[in-house]
C-alpha cells in the first residue's frame, strides 16, 4: 500500500542516491511561501481535508473551498476558513484573493476552462494560481485515464494502492494535465503561465531498496516531458494583454 509515510521514506532515500533532487510537494510548497505576505488573502481551492494549509497558514488570511460537505467537516487546520463551493462557480467577488492554490485538483475537473476563467476573476491584478497535478504524458496518470470510464476499477485500485475508501475517491479526467493544454486554459483566462515544472519520483514504484534503484534506472529512461509531476505558477498580468513568457 502506497502510504504517506511510504513515500516520503523513498523519497528521502532517493534525494540521498539524486543530490539536488527535491520531490514536487516541496518545490510546490516553497513556490507558494515565497509569494506569502503578511494580511495576503488565500484561497486554497479543492482544499480536502487539509494540505498545504496545514504547513503555511501562519502567513496570510485562508479560504478554502471543496464540492465535498464531508472533506470541509473533517479537515485538520483550524486555522482556515471552509465553503462548500465548486471551482466552476465560486461565490466571491472579483480580485478578493492575492493568491489562488491548487494541490491535486486540476485533474478532477470536469470543465477546466470554466475553473480558470473563475479563479482569474477573483484574483486581484498581479495575483498569483499554483498549481500541483499529475503530468499525463507519464504512464501512472495514463493508467488512470484509462481506468476513469470503469469507476469501479478505479475505486477498487485506489483502494489497493492507497487504502483509501470508495467516499474518498473521486473522479478523474486530465483535461488540464498537459502544458499544452494548461498554457492554452491560462490564455483563454488571460493568465500568464510564468513557471511550469515537471518532476519525477520513483518512489511511488519502490517497495525496498531494489525496487527504488529499478525504479531509478527507469526514470532516468523517461523523456523530460514524461516525468510524473507537474508545478505550475500563473499570474493575473496588472496590465491586461500582455503575453505569457512561457508561450
Amino acid at each position: 500500500m502506497i502510504t504517506h509515510d511510504r513515500l516520503e521514506h523513498f523519497r528521502r532515500r532517493y534525494a540521498a542516491l539524486r543530490p539536488g533532487w527535491v520531490p514536487a510537494t516541496t518545490v510546490y510548497q516553497r513556490q507558494v511561501a515565497s509569494t506569502l505576505v503578511s494580511g495576503c488573502r488565500v484561497l486554497d481551492l479543492g482544499c480536502g481535508r487539509g494540505g498545504i494549509v496545514e504547513r503555511l497558514s501562519d502567513v496570510g488570511v485562508w479560504i478554502g473551498v471543496d464540492p465535498d460537505r464531508d472533506s470541509l467537516r473533517e479537515h485538520r487546520s483550524m486555522a482556515m476558513a471552509r465553503s462548500c463551493v465548486a471551482a466552476e462557480r465560486l461565490s466571491f467577488q472579483n480580485g478578493t484573493f492575492d493568491v489562488v492554490v491548487a494541490s491535486w485538483v486540476l485533474e478532477h475537473l470536469p470543465a477546466p476552462e470554466m475553473t480558470f476563467r473563475e479563479v482569474a476573476r477573483v484574483l486581484r491584478p498581479g495575483g498569483s494560481f499554483f498549481f500541483l497535478t499529475p503530468n499525463l504524458a507519464h504512464p501512472l496518470p495514463r493508467m488512470s485515464q484509462a481506468m476513469a470510464c470503469l469507476r469501479s476499477l478505479q475505486v477498487w485500485m485506489v483502494k489497493r494502492a492507497y487504502g483509501r475508501a470508495a467516499v474518498d475517491t473521486f473522479p478523474v479526467f486530465y483535461r488540464a494535465n498537459s502544458f499544452s493544454r494548461i498554457g492554452h486554459l491560462a490564455a483563454q483566462s488571460r493568465l500568464q503561465l510564468v513557471e511550469f515544472a515537471l518532476i519525477g519520483d520513483p518512489a511511488y514504484f519502490a517497495r525496498d531498496h531494489l525496487t527504488l534503484l529499478l525504479a531509478a534506472g527507469a526514470e532516468m529512461l523517461l523523456p523530460g516531458t514524461a516525468k510524473v509531476h507537474v508545478v505550475g505558477h500563473a499570474v493575473k498580468p496588472a496590465v491586461q494583454g500582455s503575453r505569457s513568457p512561457l508561450l
